[in-house]
């Protein structure tokens, strides 16, 4: 399969590519790492006239922590570079084994942060797990930057509140007194496979008790959603077996997945559950809180 002819730009700083994107109008695309981008061109599921490539923009790649405001992982990052940070390492070790259950080396090598959330796919691996650590992202155009929760950033199944004239420029993970994190994931292949269900988990345990906590599935929604009235019941309340039993039950009734190739909405609001649990515990046994 061939590409289509298109005109390639290469921008060297966010200013001009959102020049760019306002100058050359819907015909154009974004290319960060073209994973997703390139296969649909080569199908003939796009044909942009014009691509922006933001390969030459060092000021969207990077990871590092700031203080007082959290670790910033710039958008053009990739999911290789997430699994390899010793920053994320050192302080949110989940969300680099959550990049490490993507695609293949070969993908995560170009794949980049940036790309897994502007696609808005709800099986995606990185939007549950920087939720549940109540992540936020910065968005710049020609009219100036905006911020906002990426928790309200998708809207449903490939459509974001992202402007055609903007770009994601970084996601920021605050500092916190998280006890924990976990994402867990089911797919039909052992390695590099879309999620059936994912989910991520946060949790903040005093004395034993859950003081804080949340829950956040892939590919159970429209969207990716958090479990809400899951995570209210286990607010409070000792992170016992039957306490996480309920949680899981609750999980799965607030669950909306859809019948699909990779397995009927029953399976998948059971699955989202039983995944639920499995991130609860991890992260709970992360601070030695371990439920009894």
């Amino acid at each position: 399969m061939y590409l289509p002819d298109f005109d390639y730009h290469v921008p060297e700083t966010v200013k001009e590519a959102c020049g760019l994107l306002v100058a050359l109008g819907p015909e154009a695309r974004v290319l960060a790492g073209g994973t997703d981008l390139l296969h649909k061109m080569k199908v003939g599921k796009l044909a942009p006239r014009a691509l922006i490539s933001l390969r030459r923009i060092e000021a969207l790649r990077g990871i590092r922590h700031e203080a007082g405001r959290g670790v910033v992982i710039a958008a053009a990052s990739t999911q290789n570079g997430i699994v390899e940070s010793a920053v994320l390492h050192e302080r949110y070790l989940s969300v680099s084994e959550a990049a490490h259950r993507m695609a293949s080396t070969q993908i995560r090598n170009l794949g980049t942060l940036g790309g897994n959330i502007v696609n808005a796919v709800p099986s995606a691996d990185l939007p549950p797990i920087l939720i549940a650590l109540n992540a936020t992202i910065r968005l710049v155009g020609p009219g100036g930057e905006r911020t906002m929760p990426l928790e309200e950033f998708f809207v449903e199944p490939a459509s974001s509140v992202i402007r055609p004239d903007e770009l994601l420029t970084e996601v920021v993970i605050p500092d916190q007194p998280t006890t924990g994190s976990a994402y867990h994931k089911f797919g039909l292949r052992r390695s590099g496979a879309l999620a059936v269900v994912g989910a991520a988990a946060s949790v903040t345990v005093v004395d034993g008790v859950v003081k804080e906590a949340r829950i956040v599935l892939a590919s159970s929604a429209p969207s990716v959603m958090r479990a809400r009235n899951a995570e209210a019941y286990l607010t409070g309340r000792e992170p016992t077996p039957e306490v996480l039993d309920e949680v899981g039950r609750r999980t799965s009734a607030e669950s909306r997945p859809r019948d699909s190739i990779r397995g009927s909405a029953e399976y998948r609001r059971h699955l989202a559950g039983v995944l639920a649990v499995r991130a609860l515990r991890q992260s709970i046994e992360q601070g030695h809180g371990q439920p009894h």
